[in-house]
């Protein structure tokens, strides 16, 4: 007697353009972190906004794939994240959650903030299930986010692929990806830190 398999279950792999984040976003995150050292390099301010329509299987964060879960995004947290990265010793802002590119309606205005305040003093990293491919075919809030962001730690976590030795991703499928110098060169360029990972 045979036994029956489930079907491995998968990330949802949405066409481009399917989820616009102006249908999704609802406002809100899940947690501000000022401070802190694990969500990229350096010093970081590090918001976790709510809501992500992947559903990866083995999601560490399960809770905020739900765009209701957690606070309200607010002038007062805007104000306040801009000011924390002013610190002389913060390196820059992170992105993640949730799905930071179905969360645009609050992140591209911080980071143009960002820009504006303090230029190219400070660095963007996010974590998102979208490739660095897909978002290229993507709405153009979710381009403009990229090009205004650093580092891209790229595509959904595939739990048959999950390796805790790896720096700063889940599963050895995801890429650290320099953004800039990946649209200069119109290719997909990893980011090193001289570690040679």
């Amino acid at each position: 007697m045979s036994k029956t398999h489930r079907p491995k279950r998968r990330p949802l792999n949405p066409a481009p353009g399917e989820w616009k984040a102006e249908d999704w976003s609802r406002g809100k995150i899940a947690d501000y972190k000022p401070f802190n050292f694990v969500d990229g390099e350096g010093v970081r301010c590090s918001i976790y906004v709510s809501g992500c329509l992947f559903a990866c299987p083995g999601c560490y964060n399960k809770a905020i794939q739900n765009f209701n879960y957690g606070v309200p995004y607010t002038d007062e947290l805007e104000e306040q994240i801009l000011m924390d990265l002013g610190e002389s010793y913060c390196q820059g802002l992170t992105l993640l959650g949730g799905e930071p590119m179905l969360n645009t309606p609050i992140l591209l205005p911080l980071v143009q903030k960002m820009r504006q305040r303090y230029g190219d003093t400070k660095d963007v990293w996010m974590w998102s299930g979208y490739t660095f491919e897909e978002l290229l075919q993507e709405t153009p809030d979710k381009l403009e986010l990229l090009k205004l962001s650093d580092v891209l730690v790229d595509g959904r976590y595939e739990q048959d692929k999950r390796d805790l030795t790896l720096r700063f991703r889940g599963s050895s499928n995801q890429r650290i990806i320099d953004i800039q110098q990946s649209l200069k060169e119109n290719k997909v360029v990893l980011w090193n830190d001289g570690r040679n990972e």
